[in-house]
């Protein structure tokens, strides 16, 4: 599981540690660790020349710190940065390592003026020869958007030069809840210790390039993590495995209300997927044909309602226009919304969603439809499925905070995101081939599968979603994927994750 941690907790441990060491060596070892990366990128890329950008932060003296110590191994390096605005001892580091530096400034006189254009074309020019670019601009302390005085030097960043981030690329929020198209989008971000939520969340991640972790000797393991990520390592512990002792019954009883006349295929693909994810027993409740397709297609499936340990509610569903058929199974989901079992809510079912509920409660929806619940849920006016694309994480936080219960918001990136201040797990498993439809219903299934055998919803929808991404790559790996192919494929990935232990 990768953690990420808020930039106060990091703060915080960063001072306790400084309390222990000598004066500097914190930044010492990061300059060590930094330094040892990029000589690894410049060899293996055959690379001879190396720039920082240098802010005047502590990520802007690491990067000068590690372009001093190249110099001094003798490869090409030079630095910009702003007069007045750079950590002595670094700027004293590079000076001596014979490291190019170039400051730039604001002018005060016709002169300076002059002057200035001309360190401007030559800070530019620099930049523009680099093989290898170190972004130290801004860190973890700073503000979203790179700052004015910058915006050249990013501008001047070839495309064919390797971009590595010091902690974050520049222009990204350190928070991950904003991005910046116009800032730094790295190749590699190195960040020391513990990532950040920038690392590992959608409006971020994907300027931060490959992440590396140095590690400088920080402890946090007492402190609650703000982002997490299962990975493929993790399911041998959470997924749910029956013993020699369980039954049907012991192993989860999931009831699945699902399909309409008109959207007859949703059923069949959440039931599929629950029976494919291992529920020990599933019971369907669905209008005629729906029923007919499962029956055909899923004959361990039990039709009707009965006692069940967990229900999902939605798929294909309903339930603004009932016909007269379809009115029995609406009636179902309603009492089990009313119920104190855990449910997992998707699609058609999330118009059952008035206010808040105190059971165990995994909302499932895409950005339109959390847009569509936050308008009718927050009494302020539209929100449009654009804000909710802009600010994901702000969304599902503030849909989690109204309904009590846990958001999936699913996308590119799937933010798991609890009611209060627990930590949000964002996964990024699925190959592109998974934006099909069906997908969700799948999802439905496999998460509501986990709820009935006993799974807390953040960790049934985390889970959940790595399983339905990994599982949509076994598929067909790097073509297209239907959602049948997707729920048919859950048995095999289940068993080759669960071989891992």
């Amino acid at each position: 599981m990768i953690d990420a941690f808020a930039t106060t907790t990091v703060y915080a441990a960063e001072r306790a540690l400084m309390a222990e060491l000598a004066e500097g060596e914190l930044m010492e070892r990061a300059v060590a660790g930094l330094a040892a990366l990029v000589r690894i990128r410049l060899q293996e890329r055959g690379s001879r020349r190396v720039v920082a950008l240098v802010g005047p932060g502590n990520n802007g003296a690491d990067a000068l710190y590690a372009v001093a110590a190249l110099a001094a191994d003798g490869f090409l390096a030079g630095a910009v940065l702003r007069d007045g605005q750079v950590h002595a001892g670094a700027l004293a580091a590079a000076a001596a390592a014979g490291v190019v530096l170039v400051s730039t400034g604001t002018p005060t006189t016709d002169r300076a003026t002059t002057d200035r254009a001309t360190t401007d074309r030559a800070a530019t020019d620099l930049i523009s020869e680099a093989d290898i670019i170190l972004d130290g601009i801004l860190g973890i302390g700073g503000r979203p958007g790179v700052p004015d005085a910058a915006v050249p030097w990013v501008a001047a960043i070839p495309d064919t030069a390797y971009v590595i981030a010091v902690d974050l690329p520049s222009g990204a929020d350190p928070a991950g809840e904003v991005g910046d198209p116009d800032g730094v989008f790295a190749d590699e971000t190195v960040t020391f210790s513990v990532p950040k939520p920038v690392h590992l969340l959608p409006a971020t991640e994907p300027a931060c390039g490959l992440l590396t972790v140095i590690d400088i000797g920080l402890e946090l393991s007492a402190d609650p993590p703000a982002v997490r990520r299962l990975e493929r390592r993790d399911v041998p512990a959470l997924w749910p495995r029956p013993t020699p002792r369980d039954d049907k019954y012991s192993r989860g009883v999931v009831g699945i209300v699902a399909g309409s006349e008109k959207y007859t295929g949703a059923a069949v693909l959440a039931v599929t997927a629950a029976a494919n994810a291992g529920a020990g027993m599933i019971r369907y409740v669905g209008p005629p044909t729906p029923e007919a397709l499962v029956r055909a297609a899923v004959p361990e499936a039990v039709p009707g309602p009965g006692r069940v340990h967990a229900w999902v509610l939605g798929p294909g569903l309903e339930v603004g226009v009932p016909d007269a058929m379809g009115a029995p199974h609406l009636e179902v989901a309603r009492h089990a919304w009313a119920s104190d079992l855990p449910v997992v809510v998707d699609a058609g079912a999330l118009e059952l969603v008035r206010g808040p509920r105190s059971a165990p409660t995994l909302l499932t929806p895409h950005a339109g439809e959390c847009a569509r619940l936050l308008t009718r849920l927050a009494g302020r006016g539209e929100v449009t499925r654009a804000e909710v694309t802009a600010y994901p994480l702000r969304a599902a936080r503030e849909l989690a905070d109204r309904t009590g219960a846990t958001v999936l918001l699913k996308g590119a990136w799937t933010l798991v995101v609890p009611p209060g201040d627990g930590p949000v797990f964002s996964q990024c498993d699925a190959p592109a081939w998974l934006a099909t439809a069906g997908a969700g219903d799948v999802l439905a299934g496999i998460a509501g599968t986990l709820l009935a055998a006993g799974l807390d919803p953040s960790v049934a929808g985390a889970l959940g979603a790595l399983v339905h991404g990994l599982a949509a790559e076994t598929a067909n790996p790097g073509g297209p994927v239907r959602a049948l192919m997707l729920a048919d494929a859950l048995p095999r990935t289940i068993a080759a994750l669960l071989r891992q232990s």
